[in-house]
């Protein structure tokens, strides 16, 4: 299994960073185009929930599989079509507070199988080009 991880640290508090994401239904603040949609009205917080994103050529579905108010976190997969050749992916995306000072620690990782010769591309790939991206739209989001 490759594991990919990319992490931040936000000038926000905790509960406000994790109020932005906190819906799994909810995209816009990743700067994903497109519109996100869960599906059977499920609502972003429950377990099961399935998120589509419309990239317009691209279509992209996404399970929830555990969501925490507490100890703010959820953790999903891809379902088929699988936007990458890779498999068995689970990602999560936590929000830490930062105890010196009213900060927000973010991470977000993923585990996930590929072909040997194409692990390190994939595993930099996630990292710098989606979660890296999608965090500094947060950061942007919460910046107004």
């Amino acid at each position: 299994m490759a594991r990919t991880y990319y992490s931040t640290v936000f000038g926000r508090s905790a509960e406000e960073v994790w109020a932005h994401i906190r819906d799994f239904g909810h995209y816009a603040w990743a700067g994903v185009p497109g519109d996100t949609v869960t599906e059977g009205g499920k609502p972003g917080y429950a377990v099961g929930a399935v998120r589509n994103v419309d990239l317009g050529e691209r279509h992209i579905r996404q399970r929830l599989v555990a969501h925490s108010d507490a100890e703010r976190f959820y953790t999903y997969d891809f379902l088929d079509p699988v936007p990458f050749p890779i498999k068995d992916y689970r990602a999560t995306l936590r929000v830490t507070p930062v105890t010196d000072g009213d900060r927000a620690f973010v991470e977000w990782s993923a585990i996930f199988d590929c072909a040997e010769d194409a692990r390190e591309h994939w595993v930099s790939h996630l990292a710098n080009e989606g979660f890296a991206k999608w965090l500094a739209a947060l950061r942007e989001c919460l910046a107004g």
